[in-house]
Parts: C-alpha cells; structure tokens; sequence
C-alpha cells in the first residue's frame, strides 16, 4: 500500500465534474477520482478548516468516533472494479477491529476530519494513477494540467482515472 494526500478538487473543463486528486509523498504520481459536487463542497470545506456552525454529514461522522473513542486508524483505497473504486474505514474500538465500507469521497472527507491517513494499494495505483513528476518544468506541469481539464469523464476513464460509486 501507498500513503497518499489530497491534493486538491480539480474540475474537468468539459464536464465540470469535480475530481479528487491524491498524489503519493513523492508526488510522482496522481490518482484522480470523479466525485459528486456535494462530497467535492465537504472535502475542500475541510481542506480549508471551515467549521459549519452545525455539524454535516462527515462532521457528525468524525463527532461520533471522538466522541465514542474509536480511532480511524486509516482509509484504504483497496479495489478497482468495472471503472468504480471501492474503500473502506479501518476503525479500532476499544482493541476490535473492523472495516467498514464506504465510498472514497466520504473516506476521504472523514480522514481529512480526523487527520487519518489515506492509503491506497499499489495494484490500485497501478492501474489509475496519472504519472507526475514534482521536478517536471514548466511544460510538463501545464501538459498535466491539460491532461485533466480537457477531457471528458469518459476519456479519462480510458487514461486511467476512473469514477466513484455513488
């Protein structure tokens, strides 16, 4: 498995579908994921520390495991199925451990809350991922971001960036 961090919401320029692109630590590669607009609004909410005077869905999430002390030890990205990703919470409640199924978005805007962990396993990678190179000059950096904004969902699918479950 990989540890990867959320590098931003990036929307596609055909389809202005937001996507959630999460780099690995060497930021040599990207791994975006179409996601709806409302998980797309909690995730940057998140990222930029915006407190909702009342708790949404994945605030009301990371309340009920602080407040029941059970630690989401991490997220993982674990398979790849007919272009859907699939994910789960792995939770610690007093010693037992489980996984709970859930869909990337919301793995990811709950470890954002709770500052856990995103892994992603390497066959996953594999198979989706966009190589980037943090080194890259200037062309490749704007070639990168063409390659994202300027293709459809479908297009990209077919480059290796592939939807979410909804």
């Amino acid at each position: 498995m990989i540890e990867m961090k959320v590098a931003g919401i990036v929307l596609n320029a055909t389809s202005r579908s937001p996507m959630i692109l999460l780099k690995d630590s060497s930021e040599r590669r990207a791994l975006p994921i179409f996601i709806g607009q409302d998980q797309a609004d909690t995730i940057i909410k998140a990222l930029e520390g915006h407190r909702p005077s009342r708790p949404l869905t994945h605030d009301l999430m990371a309340n009920l495991l602080f407040d029941c002390d059970i630690e989401l030890e991490r997220v993982i990205i674990h398979s790849l199925s007919d272009d859907i990703f699939y994910a789960v919470l792995c939770i610690d409640f007093n010693g037992v451990k489980k996984e709970i199924d859930c869909r990337p978005s919301d793995a990811v805007a709950v470890a954002i809350r709770t500052d856990s962990p995103i892994w992603v396993l390497e066959e996953v990678i594999a198979d989706a991922s966009i190589p980037v190179d943090r080194d890259a000059d200037n062309a490749e950096r704007e070639a990168f971001k063409e390659f994202v904004s300027d293709l459809s969902p479908d297009q990209l699918i077919k480059k290796g960036g592939y939807k979410e479950q909804h």
